[in-house]
């Protein structure tokens, strides 16, 4: 179950991804040249997913799938903005032949280069939300403010992990099996893998957090079963999310990787969002923690998952730009805001409401 950062009372809210009550769009990493070999397309669409866009594209204007160009995938039970590319011979039979009410080209340029999967700075979404008392919208809102300053923890959104929440199992044995994944099913479940080991490891972290945070030193090293003067030198870490010795931490919102050599450095480094935690996505060639985090990490790695990459995954992220518009007549409650890629909306309505969505 996943361990939540945050000590304050539940938020009840109604939650549904829909057309109506979920928007995202994408920020994209950098701006487009306007002259190139590739078509640049911005696209709004609803009730379809990312891969049935391709689908959709790819016949309209008869090129290979792997020909058109993305850089995330975006649900369907959504109303949602992304780019995407493909060669620029192809436009105008794409116009010709692109009937469906679903999709709308919202605005068109051109690049030298395709857009690739995770060329992208992150999401802007904007979220209605149903039956918030007034009580729960100011607590909503006050929560959501008090995240926008400390971050919350990047956990996999339950999206990851298929209807019955289960598909990790299913990607566990494709990883063991030896053999070579055939087509993209396979690699999202298998990733889908790397995702719940991810997500168990930085619940450990959370909670591990949680006790440091919330007892004295001398209980906190009686519950972890830690030296007293480790504890205590975790308690003087100023920010929630403790930081070991060899801790991988990146450069935020992008750049390089480093080692926790100084906890007391790396802390501060850490609370002014420079820099933040890593945790492992197992696979092959990837970096691995050292020293202490290297232990708190290990439980969590696969080391014969080598069937895909491996790879670092921010454990700790800011959400940015966060508004809130309520309406007491109707209990209805808009948030926008801002996450970096990879990151779910659903985490971030979840650390807020201290409850499942997926549940509800």
């Amino acid at each position: 179950m996943k361990q939540f950062a945050y000590t304050h009372p539940k938020i009840d809210f109604d939650f549904q991804q829909s057309i109506e009550r979920f928007f995202v769009e994408e920020i994209p990493l950098y701006a487009f040249s306007g002259t190139g070999n590739y078509l640049i397309l911005k696209i709004k669409k609803t009730d379809m997913s990312t891969w049935k866009l391709i689908t959709v594209l790819a016949k309209a204007c008869s090129v290979q799938e792997r020909d058109i160009g993305y850089a995330g995938l975006k649900d369907k039970n959504a109303t949602t903005i992304q780019y995407i590319s493909l060669p620029k011979q192809y436009e105008k039979e794409l116009y010709k032949n692109l009937t469906t009410l679903k999709i709308e080209i919202v605005e068109k340029t051109y690049h030298k280069t395709p857009i690739k999967i995770g060329h992208l700075k992150g999401n802007r979404f904007s979220i209605m939300l149903h039956h918030v008392s007034e009580k729960n919208a100011l607590a909503f809102e006050k929560a959501a403010q008090k995240m926008q300053t400390s971050g919350i923890p990047n956990y996999f959104g339950y999206q990851r992990f298929g209807e019955d929440s289960k598909s990790y199992l299913q990607g566990k044995e494709i990883a063991h099996s030896g053999k070579r994944l055939k087509g993209s099913k396979e690699k999202l479940l298998v990733s889908a893998y790397q995702s719940h080991l991810f997500n168990e490891w930085l619940s450990s972290r959370v909670k591990l957090s949680s006790v440091i945070s919330s007892h004295n030193a001398t209980e906190a090293a009686k519950k972890l079963k830690y030296p007293l003067e480790l504890v205590k030198a975790l308690q003087k870490q100023p920010q929630f999310f403790k930081l070991f010795l060899g801790d991988v931490m990146m450069h935020y919102p992008h750049g390089k990787t480093d080692f926790v050599k100084d906890m007391t450095q790396s802390s501060q480094a850490f609370k002014s969002g420079n820099i933040a935690p890593t945790g492992l996505l197992c696979g092959a060639n990837t970096l691995r923690a050292k020293s202490d985090a290297y232990y708190l990490e290990e439980s969590f790695d696969d080391t014969e998952m080598g069937s895909l990459p491996g790879d670092r995954r921010f454990a700790w992220i800011w959400p940015k730009d966060v508004t809130i518009q309520y309406d007491k007549e109707t209990k209805k409650l808009t948030v926008d805001f801002f996450l970096p890629k990879g990151a779910y909306a659903t985490t971030f309505l979840e650390e807020i409401g201290k409850f499942s969505l997926k549940e509800r």
